[in-house]
């Protein structure tokens, strides 16, 4: 994923993103601060913390990879960010070995909860790690994008195999260790006491359109990103998202 304000990789992100910085917005004027402090858990080479930084905010990157951390140190220097940008080595299952609980204004838990061996512990430390008025971000990969997009490549077996199988894998060459349907991230997050505010589906249809049609066709890329957004809100479409968007408030 590359920065979500390059306009090709805003396919991947554009959803997301408007999301997230009209959230951070009204948290901010909610604060009567104009910096709030972001936790970025999973943040790795700053995708979203390095523009999140650039709208005025301090930024907390927790990683478990120190390549990941170099490349988002040399980034935000490059964008002129450093100052705000704090890269620390940690996972979110020993969130609070490296962060403190409750000293953020919002939390971004975005691409953790395939991995981490326990999901619901990933959300508890996120919601942790919030101030007693705070926004939770949550991106995560989707049921229904895998199942599609295999069954569109021909793949019928491993398809039919994701929809059963327990983590939403259609085999062991799968790379994504769990996905989620929409009713299944929600509940974690509501387990919480957080209030589910809205949820997206992302990547509803940008994985499934070749991109050298996007790439050569007049306008191609501006129209699907207005389509991208204006189905993103359709509970329809939610079950084929590549990705789903949580997010949530405390207060």
């Amino acid at each position: 994923m590359s920065d979500p304000l390059r306009p090709r990789a805003s396919l991947r992100t554009a959803v997301v993103w408007e999301v997230l910085k009209d959230a951070l917005e009204r948290r901010a004027k909610a604060a009567g601060r104009d910096a709030l402090d972001v936790l970025d858990t999973g943040g790795g080479t700053g995708n979203f913390a390095v523009p999140v930084a650039r709208l005025g905010h301090r930024v907390t990157v927790v990683d478990p990879s120190p390549n990941a951390l170099f490349a988002l140190e040399r980034r935000a220097a490059e964008e002129g960010v450093a100052d705000r940008v704090r890269a620390v080595q940690g996972d979110a299952h020993g969130l609070f070995d490296v962060v403190e609980r409750g000293g953020y204004d919002a939390v971004l838990c975005h691409g953790v909860l395939e991995y981490v061996d326990d999901p619901a512990e990933g959300v508890r430390n996120a919601v942790e790690a919030l101030r007693p008025s705070g926004t939770l971000s949550l991106l995560a990969a989707g049921l229904g994008g895998a199942v599609l997009a295999r069954a569109l490549a021909g793949h019928f077996t491993e398809a039919q195999r994701a929809l059963s199988d327990p983590a939403g894998r259609w085999g062991e060459g799968d790379p994504v260790p769990r996905r989620f349907t929409a009713e299944q991230l929600t509940d974690l997050v509501t387990r919480t006491g957080l209030a589910v505010g809205a949820v997206h589906g992302v990547r509803v249809f940008a994985d499934l359109v070749p991109g050298v049609l996007v790439d050569t066709e007049p306008g191609a890329m501006e129209a699907l990103l207005k389509l991208e957004a204006a189905a993103a809100e359709l509970p329809a479409f939610h079950s084929v998202a590549t990705q789903l968007h949580v997010l949530a408030e405390r207060g």
